[in-house]
């Protein structure tokens, strides 16, 4: 009985008395985005696994070790969202969105799901907010990306949250810094965490990335990528970091940044926070060149971000930040008998057709009782109807904040004329 009544390890329930901090991130992120002109895309919940396999790099620890995939009833290999960005791009191969004018962009609200062990601020389901550009290939959309994201938190008055940049280059130099990288392994191969050792030679530049104590002293005094950036990719960088400077972007350049996924070239980015837990990264993201030929398209250059939502709140709620209220009942109107409360069941349904929370007794309560409830909800207004209201058409209409009361008519038009006064309040 136990199994059944709790939610799986890692998830975690979206419970009405918080929804509003949901609803006000997501609001934010997305009116913040249509605003830099991104369209929104929803894709399904899972993909067939090769498309992760492909997009995200079978070395990475993503696929390797975190991804829920399993088998449906015809035997295909079917996996879970590890992330966002390889299902956007094959929604909008596959759709035809980029034969559309460039640049396509694009942003969701989404699910995603990694078998991690769970910690403060890492769960094994997680919400993202992503955005995706197609098409863009001037160092000036990497600056206007990271200005979006930077954006939403100034949106949201997220405080003390640091803008962290780097360059891993294109593949042609990036090649001469993996060399250089196990040149400079290799003298402590053995001392390397089994992980890293793995890692050294099929992914070299993930043992940046590591978070044992050994390896990360390793890499502390590793080689670092900005030396080897070849003159296209250091100009690319260079135009990125003068742009932010020219739209006053705060940021630091940090040459250890990686980023865990393959498909990953040129700029790349976190913003980070000492306030979600063990999990610093709010918002990561960067550029993606390859990523579209990659999955089967033709060479259309990309980039783009995700956002946690759990780490958002939790940086939010550290800081007391506000959010956007939670709704409360507009009015609440009781009834003294059958024939009362059925008139204002119909009195209460209009209301809700002008877009009004209103509500009256179904379940039989007493007028205390009735009244006991609208307090429980928090209305702002109430009102009692009874033989003598519904014979004279008018009702006493009480503030349930300051006791103030006046009398309204509850005929004809009764929504439309009551609708200013419960607007007012709001």
């Amino acid at each position: 009985m136990d199994i059944v009544t709790k939610a799986p390890r890692g998830t975690a329930d979206k419970l009405p008395a918080q929804i509003n901090k949901w609803h006000t991130i997501e609001k934010a992120a997305a009116r913040i985005a249509e605003t830099y002109g991104c369209k929104e895309l929803r894709t399904p919940t899972f993909e067939h696994t090769e498309l992760f396999q492909r997009g995200v790099g079978d070395t990475t620890d993503v696929v390797q070790k975190e991804m829920y995939t399993f088998n449906d009833k015809k035997g295909r290999s079917i996996t879970l969202k590890p992330e966002g960005t390889a299902g956007a791009v094959r929604a909008a191969l596959e759709n035809g969105l980029l034969n559309e004018a460039l640049p396509l962009k694009l942003y969701y609200l989404t699910s995603c799901f990694r078998y991690e062990a769970p910690q403060s601020g890492r769960l094994r389901e997680f919400k993202q907010f992503g955005v995706e550009y197609f098409g863009a290939d001037s160092p000036m959309s990497d600056a206007e990306l990271i200005c979006m994201a930077d954006g939403i938190f100034r949106f949201l008055r997220i405080e003390n949250i640091r803008l962290e940049i780097n360059s891993i280059g294109c593949p042609k130099c990036r090649a001469e810094y993996q060399k250089a990288l196990k040149e400079y392994y290799v003298q402590y191969s053995e001392q390397l965490c089994d992980t890293c050792k793995e890692r050294l030679e099929k992914n070299p530049m993930r043992l940046l990335d590591c978070k044992s104590e050994i390896c990360h002293g390793f890499a502390e005094k590793a080689p670092i990528i900005l030396d080897y950036l070849c003159d296209e990719c250091k100009t690319h960088f260079d135009k990125v970091k003068k742009a932010l400077d020219d739209m006053g972007v705060k940021y630091t350049v940090n040459p250890r940044i990686v980023r865990g996924l393959d498909y990953y070239t040129n700029t790349v980015f976190e913003f980070i926070s000492d306030n979600c837990g063990t999990q610093g990264t709010v918002c990561a993201g960067g550029r993606y060149n390859g990523l579209v030929e990659e999955i089967g398209g033709k060479s259309v250059s990309g980039l783009g971000f995700a956002m946690g939502l759990e780490r958002v709140i939790m940086v939010m709620d550290a800081q007391n930040a506000d959010y956007e209220p939670a709704k409360k009942c507009d009015l609440f109107i009781a009834g003294t008998d059958e024939a009362s409360s059925l008139y204002a069941m119909n009195l209460v349904r209009q209301l809700r057709d002008y877009g009004f929370w209103a509500e009256c007794d179904i379940v039989g309560r007493s007028l205390k009782s009735q009244m006991k409830y609208a307090d429980k909800l928090g209305a702002n207004f109430s009102m009692v109807i009874g033989e003598n209201e519904i014979q004279s058409g008018k009702a006493e209409l009480k503030n349930m904040k300051n006791g103030e009361k006046s009398f309204v008519n509850i005929g004809d038009k009764f929504a439309e004329g009551i609708g200013s006064i419960l607007m007012a309040i709001e």
